[in-house]
């Protein structure tokens, strides 16, 4: 049953081109099935979380970390009675605008672009949907419903001046409402966002011997799901253990967030989805219980994996990859694609729409693509060791 407070698909404020409705599909469904098909959620598939792409078959990419978002989206989403096909939507679109190598890609983007306008992941994911997609034939990128490009937006909260320049680009003819919280919808996106990573890099983590078992069963929260798993399974097998105890660790944060929002929404007792938005604070969030000791969490996370010698000293060469291919095609436009340097001939002498042509492309990469351009430009050797053993 359908939340009063639920964006609802019949009640959409629009494309920025209209369209035709479909049949069979509602506005947000169609949103959804558009982003699936776009080609920068394919390259998903070989751009990383924290490891580098080659590092190991099993650790999370883009793409897996992007569809086990959506799945607690989705399961969120339904028992609050808000709009599935929305929810989804925004968490499949939610890291498209990622480069290659992850947060340390985005580290020297934001560097290298610092004269320029600068680089944000969220930003970038607006301009590919919004611009950088060329497909169709009446419009350049999605032309995704008003409710999906304001959950992509501000799905992490309002957006502060100052405005990144392309999200900037995007309000000048859609508005957006930056200075508001996002829908509920896009809030789910968000909080499952959390959850997701939350539990796979611990689980990626322990795979990469970065920390044990035991180091996980003395964090909060967690302590908890390992006394449950030992107290219904002794002697279980050191895999099924962990791995017992992390899917409970999961269902805890989720069912945290449902009770929670369910709380939030009843003192809030919103009637409609534009009050979600002028509730002045996000309602989909952890209890401040849980939300401590995730703080614990992520403190471990971040020295135990983030800062692990061999994660740093990964980092540092792929930084190295993007610092050398940004000023060679500055330098070099000629030797980006045929179908960029149509692009670069339209913005002939600005540096700044030149930066901006470069920095689309470099950040379109997977990382892969990354290592063997860097490769075939200079003669370096692509890395081929991972972290672990």
């Amino acid at each position: 049953m359908r939340a009063p407070f639920a964006c609802d698909p019949t009640k959409t404020r629009g494309r920025r081109l209209a369209e035709e409705e479909s049949t069979f599909r509602s506005p947000f469904q169609r949103d959804r099935d558009r982003i699936i098909h776009a080609s920068a959620f394919r390259r998903l598939k070989h751009k990383t979380q924290v490891f580098v792409e080659h590092e190991g078959d099993y650790f999370r990419t883009r793409l897996t970390h992007s569809i086990e978002v959506a799945q607690v989206a989705r399961t969120i989403a339904r028992a609050l009675g808000l709009d599935e096909d929305l929810t989804e939507a925004v968490a499949l679109a939610h890291d498209l605008g990622h480069p290659p190598f992850g947060h340390t890609g985005e580290d020297a983007l934001q560097a290298l672009m610092a004269p320029y306008g600068g680089f944000d992941h969220n930003a970038q994911a607006i301009r590919i949907v919004t611009h950088l997609e060329r497909h169709y034939a009446d419009f350049d990128g999605l032309n995704l419903s008003w409710e999906t490009l304001e959950g992509i937006a501000k799905h992490n909260g309002p957006v502060l001046p100052p405005i990144h320049w392309a999200l900037a680009a995007c309000c000048a003819s859609v508005d957006l409402e930056l200075s508001t919280h996002a829908s509920a919808e896009a809030q789910v996106a968000a909080i499952a966002d959390d959850i997701a990573y939350n539990h796979h890099d611990l689980h990626d983590g322990l795979r990469a011997e970065l920390f044990s078992t035991d180091d996980l069963a003395a964090l909060p929260i967690l302590d908890r799901c390992f006394a449950e798993v030992d107290r219904l399974y002794p002697g279980l097998n050191y895999y099924r253990r962990r791995h017992e105890a992390l899917r409970r660790f999961f269902g805890v944060l989720v069912e945290d967030v449902i009770a929670y929002a369910r709380t939030e929404l009843a003192a809030l007792a919103p009637d409609s989805a534009q009050a979600i938005r002028a509730a002045g604070r996000p309602i989909i969030r952890f209890s401040k219980p849980v939300f401590d000791d995730l703080k614990v969490i992520r403190d471990f996370l971040f020295h135990r994996m983030y800062r692990a010698p061999a994660v740093v000293e990964m980092r540092r060469e792929v930084t190295g990859v993007v610092r050398d291919l940004f000023p060679h095609f500055m330098a070099h436009p000629d030797e980006l694609p045929k179908q960029w340097r149509k692009d670069v001939e339209e913005v002939a002498g600005d540096d700044t729409a030149l930066a901006r042509i470069v920095c689309d492309y470099i950040s379109g990469m997977t990382d892969r693509f990354a290592l063997q351009t860097h490769a075939r430009i200079f003669g370096a050797p692509t890395m081929e060791r991972g972290v672990y053993p």
